[in-house]
């Protein structure tokens, strides 16, 4: 039996997180005194207020959580916090419409970076840091987050990361999954924190410093500017953002041994080379492609080629050009890149890099199999072999995937007069990169969108940053059987 209350406990436990996270909002939009400091303080107390409410209802429930309460809690957490995140939107009226509010604090949360704003630097500095503070939260997982705080009232464990990161493997840093989410988060505190100092010897103001390395980290790609990145016309910004992105989208347990003073355990990661290579391999590509087609010099070509690749295969969505402007073989292969995805145990989104490295090898192997029939040759990674589960597991996520994919770009063709578009839509909110093809490109928004398009790409948003499964489970009869 699903232990409902204990599902409500930790939400509560979850949305008094989320009120103190408004606070901080509230202070900055104090020291600008520009009158989004109310929106702030009134969905602090809704916010906070629901989570007492939930938490008193709930004091005597049972504190163990199963795989079943695991799901449905990653499920709606997201979805509550979004709701409960849009309200700074719709009370400052900087975004007065539910629907839109919900579309750009969902596509936050989930670190998509698709947005509904036209005018972005219209928006008071209060509004523009929680837009930033929710991809930054939503980037490590607000369950993840969770995970190094509720233990200590007595609620937690393996079944909630499990589900908040449904990767092949679940990499655990340390035997306590507490101290796992610890270490994790302080990992990313240092990235965020060095790079904000980068940033502001770049010229950056601090404001804009910490909002960029806020959804940087995320690989989330809101940025305090309409134009992106490409607002500032500096190599030295293009370069740093470009190197932390690369960090972002790398599995973070390989970034602990960085840290810690073990880098050569990261080159000898079989994933993380197979990211490297991915990222140079697009880059001289799309470089060539912009050498010959533009008239771009050498340096820029090749900051432009790889900001944009690291960009969207990091699903970051930063933009210092737009993509839809390059010779259209460049413009499909950047579509290409959307399918490829960050390093499993990274902030990234879309299929991911060690997914499509075991695609490729099984591929291979199955070559040599038909060669040599009564060959016993498994698949090898990082030097073990891959068991036949795990391979099964990669094709089926892959063959979802894709068939997600082409049914919902099927479906959003109704919302959209070309399917350009569509296939450009669905692809960035499923894979939470942000710019699509078509009238939602680079410099464009999802504004023009239907009301009932933006609620199905918002649930796209969520099905691709839970990974597929863990949405696609609960709709399974045996899931909610005894």
């Amino acid at each position: 039996m699903i232990n409902y209350k204990i599902i409500f406990r930790t939400l509560s436990y979850l949305l008094l997180g989320e009120g103190l996270f408004m606070l901080l909002s509230l202070i900055v939009a104090g020291i600008y005194n520009e009158g989004d400091w109310k929106a702030f303080l009134f969905s602090f107390f809704i916010t906070a207020g629901a989570g007492l409410l939930l938490f008193l209802l709930t004091r005597k429930a049972d504190t163990s959580i199963g795989k079943r309460e695991g799901y449905i809690i990653v499920s709606i957490v997201w979805v509550f916090f979004s709701l409960f995140g849009s309200l700074p939107f719709m009370l400052s009226r900087s975004i007065p419409s539910f629907t839109n509010a919900f579309f750009e604090t969902i596509s936050g949360f989930t670190t998509t970076g698709s947005s509904i704003l036209d005018n972005i630097e219209a928006l008071p500095h209060g509004i523009l840091f929680w837009r930033s503070l929710i991809q930054w939260l939503g980037g490590m997982g607000i369950v993840v987050l969770s995970l190094a705080v509720l233990p200590a009232f007595g609620i937690g464990g393996m079944s909630l990361f499990s589900a908040e990161a449904p990767g092949i493997t679940t990499d655990k840093l340390n035997p306590k999954i507490r101290d796992t989410a610890k270490i994790l988060w302080q990992i990313y505190l240092i990235f965020t924190i060095t790079e904000t100092i980068l940033l502001l010897i770049g010229g950056m103001s601090f404001f804009d410093a910490i909002c960029h390395s806020f959804t940087t980290m995320a690989t989330g790609g809101y940025s305090t500017k309409q134009a992106s990145i490409a607002h500032w016309n500096s190599p030295y910004i293009h370069y740093v953002i470009t190197f932390f992105m690369i960090m972002a989208g790398t599995n973070f347990s390989l970034s602990y041994f960085v840290v810690t003073g073990k880098p050569k355990k990261m080159f000898r990661n079989e994933e993380f080379r197979f990211y490297l290579s991915f990222i140079g391999i697009f880059t001289l590509i799309v470089m060539a492609g912009l050498l010959i087609s533009s008239s771009y010099g050498v340096e820029k070509s090749f900051r432009t080629a790889i900001f944009q690749v690291v960009s969207i295969l990091t699903t970051t969505g930063y933009a210092t050009d737009d993509y839809l402007l390059w010779h259209p073989f460049l413009t499909i292969l950047i579509l290409l890149i959307f399918f490829v995805g960050g390093s499993t145990g990274s902030t990234a989104g879309s299929i991911k890099t060690m997914r499509i490295a075991l695609l490729i090898k099984n591929s291979y192997y199955e070559l040599r199999r038909l060669v040599h029939p009564n060959a016993v040759i498994p698949v090898r990674f990082n030097n073990r072999s891959v068991g036949n589960t795990i391979i099964s597991n990669v094709l089926a996520f892959f063959f979802f995937y894709i068939i997600t994919f082409f049914i919902s770009t099927l479906i959003f063709m109704f919302f959209v007069d070309d399917v350009e578009t569509s296939i450009g839509a669905v692809a960035t909110c499923l894979g939470n990169i942000g710019p699509g093809l078509g009238s939602v490109g680079p410099s464009a928004s999802f504004s023009h969108i239907a009301p009932l398009g933006k609620w199905f790409l918002s649930f796209l948003m969520l099905l691709g940053r839970l990974e597929l499964f863990t949405i696609f489970i609960l709709f399974s009869p045996a899931f909610w059987k005894r």
